[in-house]
């Protein structure tokens, strides 16, 4: 069983900044894709962004510019730096992971954190 525990999250005001931090545990063979979803009251979840193993990253149009992904293979973590803030940050931000259970394709599964409030006001 693959875990993730996101920690980070909070209020800040508008302009502000926040650090996600997201840790993957368990048994497993590598983790190909990390990222970053966000889901507002009444609205479906939503990309952030994502980073590849080799750190490619992608972001949403959205947080072009505020956002930045990063992560550390060592620690099978994954981070978001959010400045910049706007209160249409507002969400609940949960972290996944495509994890890989062999060297060989076919054995992915996708896994989910519990979510970290962001809650930024104006």
């Amino acid at each position: 069983q693959v875990q993730l525990v996101e920690s980070g999250g909070g209020l800040v005001q508008a302009g502000g900044s926040l650090r996600l931090s997201c840790a993957a545990s368990g048994s497993f063979y590598s983790i190909i894709t990390m990222g970053w979803y966000r889901q507002a009251p009444g609205k479906q979840r939503e990309l952030v962004g994502t980073i590849t193993s080799r750190r490619m990253t992608s972001y949403a149009n959205s947080v072009k510019g505020r956002f930045t992904i990063s992560r550390d293979n060592a620690k099978n973590s994954v981070y978001l730096q959010m400045n910049s803030l706007e209160p249409v940050d507002t969400a609940v931000y949960y972290c996944n992971a495509i994890v890989s259970f062999a060297q060989t394709t076919g054995t992915e599964r996708n896994y989910w954190g519990q979510g970290t409030q962001v809650t930024v006001s104006s």
